[in-house]
């Protein structure tokens, strides 16, 4: 817009045309130009009638033919972790235990660090062999060192880091939580699952943390996600650190973020309901504190059960070796927790992986209805990797959102998870389609750091069932694979609808704050395998670019493939 001295005109936000492009509205509305004015667009449609609207004095930006949608929505993420994650050995890709090993090894000799941190094992790796402190002790012996499972839901530990924690022979397990053992001398072994990674562990770990650690963390969370396309995030376990590095960031922004983000606030399993009801008590302050464009607390987060790779994810039928696991949360203590969420207007979101912990999921959320009568809800259930049928149609009924992750099906990683159960079950695995036609709401996201954060790759899982980390592996149940548009609007306008935003977020359209994402290449148009090798040329965000060029995609597509480590 051209200077001028005159207060009023000057006060006018800049009104900027985007033409040469194929605009993915999300709503089915076709567009070709669009015009953003100050943090929201005010036009959406045709190049000539966007012409004319935007008047002479307009800035025009030609996107050169790329391919714009809105900005994704992580629906499901973890950002402080995530950032962490990335600061960590990379361990995913790691092809044999000797692999693993080694780069334990070349991480202790490059670093004075007191702690080996490393991040995304998976079991298929360790050929066969169980996860003891004997086989870190192998590659690190004098100092603690710390892995955190793909999943994040166990942590694999050394000897060193067994001793740092105070876990001995005569700890006792948390509720909800185990301290692996050795069948024949009961000492642990070095794996801690659930509870005790969440209560013992990552509490450690966080009082060796600084602030400058947490905040330099948080921002490689931000430029990771803001370099691949992804504008907002909903963060499902927040918990004080987090919270605290949300406000400094704010401040230091002036009372802005990098991106959009919406908090849940991880509610532990306690003895007491009271002490468990104070929880929701602060979430239910925090939400009223916090709600503006940038941060927002929008409700709980409950971890009913674990994971399936771990067999701790509660199921109807024991698993592929006879084992069975309780919930973290029974029906007993869930209830009374999810009904006073509910009644305080806060969103409840319930992990629930195994079809026993759905059921019990579903169970506490048609009690809170009743008590608390019918009013638009907004609840979600997290991950549904197994789920009756039965359960997939009251979930649509009860107009509970179905929040998913293509990542977690990854062809690549299905190893172990289909041998543990090893039946009828894995024939039914992560049923995205099923939720869809029966009328539910489907929210897709990636639940970094479990999982690669980049939006593309998780499209193509999403589309096809195939790899991302090795495309040449068959799908995993193609009939589950989602239409690539309408996978794109789960990713966009049903992650913003899952976190109350659809009206602001999500879409394209004339008074929507624009947060938009640009693509080299229109992928509706060219063979799927090309979600691979696509690429954010451009990032808005609140009508502000916020990435530009390849470097930070070049580098993150990379770190997906898993080429860098360490």
């Amino acid at each position: 817009m051209p200077h001028s001295d005159n207060k009023e005109s000057a006060a006018v936000p800049a009104r900027t045309l985007y033409t040469n492009a194929t605009v993915f509205t999300a709503d089915g509305t076709p567009a070709e130009a669009f015009i953003v004015e100050g943090p929201v667009f005010t036009f959406v449609g045709s190049e000539a009638d966007a012409r004319m609207a935007a008047g002479a004095d307009a800035s025009e930006v030609d996107l050169a033919g790329g391919f714009v949608l809105p900005g994704f929505i992580d629906a499901h993420t973890h950002l402080l972790m995530m950032g962490q994650a990335l600061q960590k050995v990379q361990l995913r890709d790691a092809a044999s235990l000797g692999d693993l090993q080694q780069r334990l090894r070349g991480a202790a000799a490059s670093t004075a660090a007191p702690r080996i941190l490393g991040a995304g094992w998976l079991y298929s790796s360790l050929e066969g062999r169980a996860p003891t402190r004997q086989l870190l002790d192998e590659s690190v012996p004098d100092r603690p060192v710390y892995l955190d499972a793909n999943d994040l839901h166990s942590v694999w530990a050394n000897s060193a880091a067994l001793a740092e924690l105070g876990i001995d022979d005569d700890t006792p397990d948390p509720i909800g939580g185990r301290i692996g053992r050795d069948p024949e001398t009961g000492k642990p072994d070095g794996m801690l699952y659930e509870t005790v990674a969440q209560q013992i562990v990552w509490p450690t770990l966080a009082s060796y943390a600084t602030d400058e650690d947490r905040d330099a963390q948080l921002e490689e969370a931000f430029a990771s996600y803001l370099a691949v396309g992804v504008t907002g995030a909903v963060d499902m376990a927040v918990q004080d650190d987090d919270l605290a590095a949300f406000r400094r960031a704010m401040e230091r922004r002036n009372g802005a973020l990098p991106i959009r983000v919406k908090g849940h606030l991880l509610v532990t399993r306690h003895e007491s309901d009271t002490d468990n009801l104070a929880q929701v008590g602060k979430a239910a302050r925090l939400a009223a504190e916090l709600d503006n464009d940038w941060l927002q607390i929008t409700g709980i987060k409950l971890v009913v059960d674990g994971v399936i790779d771990s067999c701790t994810a509660a199921m109807k039928e024991p698993y592929a070796d006879g084992s069975s696991a309780e919930p973290i949360w029974d029906r007993a203590s869930l209830t009374p927790v999810v009904a006073a969420a509910d009644a305080a207007g806060l969103q409840v979101a319930l992990h629930a992986i195994g079809d026993e912990a759905s059921d019990i999921a579903l169970d506490a959320l048609e009690e809170a209805y009743l008590q608390n009568g019918p009013r638009d809800r907004r609840h979600r259930i997290e991950h549904l990797e197994t789920v009756t049928e039965a359960n997939v149609r009251r979930l649509a009924a009860l107009g509970v959102v179905a929040s998913m992750q293509p990542v977690h099906a990854d062809p690549a990683i299905q190893d172990n998870w289909r041998s543990v159960l090893g039946d009828h079950r894995c024939e039914r695995a992560f049923p995205w389609t099923e939720f869809t036609e029966a009328g539910a709401t489907l929210a897709l996201s990636t639940d970094a750091p479990t999982a690669p954060h980049q939006p593309l790759p998780n499209m193509y899982i999403a589309s096809t069932r195939r790899s991302a980390l090795d495309p040449t592996l068959d799908a995993n149940i193609p009939k589950y694979a989602l239409d690539l548009a309408d996978a794109l609007c789960h990713a966009t306008r049903d992650a913003a609808f899952s976190c109350r935003a659809e009206d602001r977020l999500g879409r394209i359209a004339a008074g929507y704050l624009a947060d938009f994402v640009v693509l080299d290449s229109n992928p509706l148009q060219a063979d799927a395998s090309e979600l691979l090798r696509n690429h954010a040329r451009l990032t808005v965000v609140g009508g502000k670019a916020a990435s530009c060029g390849r470097t930070g995609t070049d580098d993150q597509a990379a770190r997906y493939q898993g080429q860098t480590a360490g």
